[in-house]
């Protein structure tokens, strides 16, 4: 039995939305051991990510939202591996945005499980920086894969279309910072952080309109 591991991958791109594009390098997180893995948002490029994946067998692909940076590669992915695209179906106006012509293969739930090398990780749907944002949350690495809602220093961007600051605060507050402390938090940019550290700045957040 191989251990089970958590892995990064930065990919570069641009994300657009409301008529604007921004140069961003993206985390894409792969879960899983030495002979199943799941990807969490394949950003930018597919070839990259495909062979961060090597010979595994990939089992799903996770979308965390819909935003383009987040999504571009996944259908590309998809294709050459034979895993199943995830979204929430929340986030589908977001989704057409991009891949009007390839709809996700099945929805996340909030509770549902996702099983990979033996190791469960649940969907909790935390809208705000989009409506169908989720984050996934695996007790036994002691890990929140959480997109694009929560970052080192602060919420997600709350600012354009699709999005919504007292959701986002919300769904942090009732439903990540919740969480033990010492959970780190892998997010969908920069570097991680941990609940506990994120935790005494809710407020701080709230005040500022983050």
């Amino acid at each position: 039995m191989t251990r089970v591991r958590v892995e990064r991958l930065v990919t570069s791109g641009t994300f657009s939305l409301d008529g604007g594009t921004w140069d961003v390098d993206n985390n894409v997180w792969i879960v899983g051991d030495d002979h199943e893995v799941v990807v969490i948002d394949a950003a930018h490029d597919a070839d990259a990510i495909a062979t961060a994946v090597g010979d595994r067998r990939l089992t799903a692909v996770v979308c965390t939202h819909a935003h383009d940076d987040h999504i571009g590669a996944a259908p590309a992915l998809a294709a050459r591996t034979g895993a199943p695209v995830l979204l929430h179906p929340d986030d589908l106006p977001l989704w057409k945005l991009t891949h009007p012509d390839r709809m996700p293969d099945a929805d996340l739930t909030d509770g549902q499980p996702l099983t990979v090398a033996g190791v469960e990780l649940t969907v909790l749907h935390t809208p705000g920086h989009a409506p169908g944002a989720v984050c996934l949350y695996a007790p036994a690495l002691r890990a929140l894969f959480s997109g694009d809602t929560l970052f080192a220093g602060g919420p997600g961007a709350t600012g354009r279309s699709y999005s919504h600051f007292p959701a986002i605060v919300e769904s942090i507050r009732s439903r990540l910072l919740t969480l033990p402390a010492d959970t780190v938090v892998h997010t969908g940019h920069g570097e991680t952080t941990t609940v506990g550290a994120e935790a005494p700045h809710l407020q701080e957040w709230i005040d500022r309109g983050f």
